[in-house]
């Protein structure tokens, strides 16, 4: 197969979909791999490292999509580059489409398929691709959050850790998966005061097990939630649903329950974000406030550590990649059927449940989409 990788355009975006490693495994199982010119500068990856495993370098994204058969991404295309997809082309990138519908429509017009990266799952149902960009993620929300609350960035002007004599700042992490047990991680590192919510109570009982008395975990319930705004200095919007839109957990009104200069991050915010006054913000603006209350909602966190997140990243899309490569969609998917929901649009259609939902069209099974029936 002929593979193409794109140069990210996505505002402060600078990792790459695949790295030198990735190229000569690519090459050993007989594949073609066309990468665009300066893709990998923004992760310290020159052309000529690409080259020399056996990469060719082609001079824009309209040569990619020329040359390749799967396209190869990190975040959702832009809209110059949808206009480039043909209904031959497999697109192997993160989506995140039920917040935007926009992006849907012109993924179904494209004709082509398109696999998601953040709805492909494991034998466990866990999401093994989105895995490592929340891992990244949640720790960048915890370090992000406490710079955001010193006083000339907007802050309260509270140090996270504290100093013997005066406390250590409040922390709560509202979800208690990877980004939210990553958050808490650096939180606790750092000495704050740390409070996990989340639904489930097995969860709840695993993170007790971890962390002991580092951590408070509480059952998430309205209530709770608004109990403990007064108290903090820091929230982080850790919610997923897989491929649906994020819910809401702190609302407009609930605002005024925090202090002055407390700080939000929403790490959901690819899902639509989880505050329901957040916006997708940029690592050049990445913060506004409301209420008294500052708001960090950077969409692609983990592209400001673009060294570390190109690496973590195709380390672990690169077998799936590879399958796709060698097998062809159909059958990758009979051989790993966590493939399948990972689909999202396929043959004009919405092939993903959640995503038709929250775009609010018809959801069509990728059988049928793709006529294998």
């Amino acid at each position: 197969m002929k593979v193409g990788v794109l140069k990210e355009i996505k505002q402060d975006e600078y990792r790459v979909a695949i790295t030198p490693a990735g190229v000569r495994e690519m090459g050993e199982h007989g594949h073609e791999v066309f990468i665009e010119a300066t893709a990998g500068e923004g992760s310290a990856i020159t052309d000529a490292a690409f080259e020399a495993q056996g990469a060719r370098i082609v001079p824009d994204a309209a040569a990619v999509f020329d040359a390749g058969e799967m396209i190869l991404h990190v975040k959702e295309l832009q809209a110059s580059e949808i206009k480039m997809l043909r209904p031959e082309h497999l697109l192997f990138t993160y989506l995140h489409l039920a917040p935007d519908p926009d992006q849907t429509s012109g993924l179904q017009k494209s004709g082509a398929t398109c696999v998601a990266y953040e709805t492909v799952e494991d034998a466990e149902g866990r999401l093994p691709l989105l895995a490592p960009m929340s891992e990244i993620a949640g720790k960048i929300a915890a370090q992000a959050g406490a710079f955001m609350l010193e006083k000339p960035l907007g802050g309260r002007g509270i140090l996270l850790g504290g100093v013997p004599g005066v406390a250590a700042a409040t922390v709560v992490v509202i979800g208690g998966g990877v980004v939210g047990t990553n958050a808490a991680f650096i939180a606790m590192g750092m000495a704050a005061d740390v409070f996990i919510l989340d639904r489930s109570l097995d969860r709840l009982r695993q993170l007790d097990m971890a962390y002991g008395r580092e951590a408070s975990t509480v059952y998430s319930t309205t209530l709770a939630v608004e109990e403990l705004l007064p108290r903090a200095d820091l929230v982080v919007g850790a919610v997923l649903v897989h491929g649906a839109r994020a819910p809401f957990v702190i609302s407009r009104d609930q605002l005024s329950l925090m202090k002055p200069g407390a700080v939000l991050v929403d790490v959901a915010i690819d899902q639509g974000g989880c505050f329901e006054t957040s916006r997708p913000t940029t690592h050049r603006d990445p913060t506004f406030e409301i209420d008294g209350v500052i708001h960090y909602c950077v969409a692609n966190m983990p592209g400001a550590v673009p060294i570390t997140s190109t690496h973590a990243l195709t380390n672990a899309t690169l077998p799936y990649a590879l399958s796709l490569a060698d097998h062809g969609l159909r059958t990758a998917i009979a051989r790993d059927p966590g493939l399948e929901p990972g689909v999202n649009v396929a043959g004009g259609k919405v092939t993903h449940a959640p995503v038709a939902e929250g775009v609010g069209t018809e959801y069509v099974a990728l059988d049928e989409a793709l006529g294998w029936n």
